[in-house]
C-alpha cells in the first residue's frame, strides 16, 4: 500500500523518511496524552535509523483534509505456539481534534489487513489501565484483554547491568 482512501476527507499512507519530524511529533502527542512526555527520548536520527535504515518497524500516517491527523507504528513479533509471525502495535494515535471521524478505526483495520496479507497469526498491543476511551475502542473492535499476563520491562542502567552478566 502506498496510499489508501478512507473517505472523501481522509487517506492512509505509508510513512517515508521525510515524515520523521511528523512521526516524532505524533510520538510526543501520544506521550502527552498518556502523561508520559518526560519519558520520550527518541530523536529524529534514531527514528531514521531504526525505521528507514534498519526497517525494524513500520509507520502508517493518516491525513484528514490533507493535514496530518494520526499515525500507527507497528512491527512483527513471533508466536512459537502458532509457528507464525504476529504484529505488535506499539503506538496508535489520532490527534484530539480529529477523533470521532473513524480515523483510528481505519488505522487499526489497515494494520489488521496487513497482518492477514502477511499470514500473521495475531495482532497485539498494550493499553494503559486508566485509558477507558481506548479500552472501549479496542473491545469494540474485538480486542480481548490478557488478564493472566503481566508485562515486564528492563530499561536504562538495569538493562546495561543485566547485559554485563553474559
Amino acid at each position: 500500500m502506498d496510499r489508501c482512501r478512507i473517505n472523501d476527507d481522509a487517506i492512509l499512507r505509508d510513512a517515508g523518511e521525510q515524515d520523521i519530524p511528523l512521526i516524532l511529533e505524533f510520538i510526543r502527542g501520544l506521550a502527552e496524552y498518556e502523561h508520559l512526555l518526560d519519558m520520550v527520548s527518541a530523536t529524529e536520527d534514531e527514528l531514521t535509523k531504526y525505521l528507514f535504515r534498519d526497517r525494524m518497524a513500520e509507520v502508517l500516517i493518516c491525513e484528514y483534509q490533507e493535514k496530518p491527523a494520526g499515525f500507527a507504528l507497528y512491527f512483527h513479533n513471533f508466536s512459537t505456539f502458532l509457528g507464525r509471525p504476529g504484529i505488535y502495535i506499539e503506538d496508535l494515535f489520532v490527534k484530539p481534534e480529529y477523533r470521532g471521524k473513524g480515523l483510528g478505526k481505519a488505522l487499526f483495520a489497515r494494520i489488521a489487513a496487513i497482518g492477514v496479507e502477511r499470514n500473521c497469526g495475531r495482532l497485539e498491543w498494550a493499553c494503559l489501565n486508566w485509558n477507558e476511551p481506548s479500552i472501549k475502542f479496542y473491545k469494540s473492535r474485538g480486542g480481548q484483554p490478557l488478564d493472566e499476563w503481566t508485562t515486564y520491562r528492563i530499561t536504562g542502567e538495569a538493562l546495561k547491568k543485566l547485559a554485563e552478566e553474559q
